[in-house]
């Protein structure tokens, strides 16, 4: 028996909206390390592929980079379907979309620095050497391309369910 406040999200809503989150996030990851950078913002496929390869993923070509690509969109699925299923549990995320969002946005960035990334193949400074305005930025881009694009949808399709 469901809660009363839960609402079902869905596959076509978890899917569409896991291809937007990651299609967002990403598009930002290439712009920032362009911007950032001046490199080709291909090389964070490169860096996400190195997650699972190591440091040989530098080296590679389109086949490491569609690599790369796989596990990012397998990440922000993993982050889309933990999402429905924490919403749909809990009352408290419906009261107000943008905190809830940017509550999402930090745990994403918690998750991935200190489980994620430290659990991979990838090169990762010791967190005393992370540069807070770098840290923010990243925080503020996963709370921007994912959170708050998650709750806002799970927001709207709830609202829907109410009338």
């Amino acid at each position: 028996m469901m809660p009363e406040h839960a609402i079902k999200i869905s596959f076509k809503t978890i899917l569409l909206s896991g291809l937007l989150v990651g299609t967002l996030d990403i598009l930002s990851a290439f712009a920032d390390v362009y911007i950032s950078t001046g490199k080709n913002p291909l090389v964070v496929l490169n860096y996400i592929a190195s997650g699972a390869v190591g440091k040989t993923a530098f080296a590679g070509g389109a086949g490491i980079q569609l690599l790369g690509l796989l596990f990012h969109f397998i990440i922000a699925f993993s982050f889309t379907v933990l999402f429905y299923w924490l919403y749909s549990k809990n009352k408290l995320p419906s009261k107000n979309w943008i905190i809830t969002g940017i509550i999402y946005g930090i745990f994403i960035g918690v998750i991935m620095n200190l489980i994620v990334v430290r659990l991979s193949y990838i090169p990762s400074a010791p967190l005393s050497a992370m540069k807070p305005l770098k840290v923010l930025k990243a925080v503020l881009i996963l709370i921007c391309m994912i959170g708050l694009p998650l709750s806002f949808i799970a927001n709207t399709v709830s609202n829907k369910e109410k009338k």
